[in-house]
């Protein structure tokens, strides 16, 4: 006869697995490591990936900045140089406001 107990089919299946099928439920486990693993790589190469564009931008844009620094720093050294040759050379010398004549016209 069949008793009148009723049973949960996860509790049947449950002590089913850990009496008689371990290797079955290590394999099962040991795949979803795998996969648990294989997403959280993939998550981190692609935000690696991203931030290692993000920085090669960045290195552009600093190395543009750079260089209109440089050609800033030449052209404003090319007057000190036309100062100094203004100085040395030509003998030329800063006006005194007290010897400046405003000359207006009419």
């Amino acid at each position: 006869m069949i008793g009148n107990k009723r049973h949960r089919l996860t509790s049947i299946i449950g002590s089913d697995l850990l009496r008689y099928d371990k290797l079955p439920l290590l394999l099962l486990i040991s795949v979803l490591i795998s996969a648990i693993l294989v997403i959280t790589t993939t998550y981190q190469t692609r935000r690696l990936t991203a931030e290692r564009e993000q920085i090669g931008l960045e290195q552009n844009l600093l190395d543009i900045e750079w260089r209109n620094l440089i050609l800033e720093e030449n052209t404003l050294g090319g007057h000190s140089g036309i100062e100094h040759i203004a100085t040395e050379q030509l003998k030329m010398q800063y006006v005194d406001q007290s010897k400046e004549h405003i000359v207006v016209q009419p």
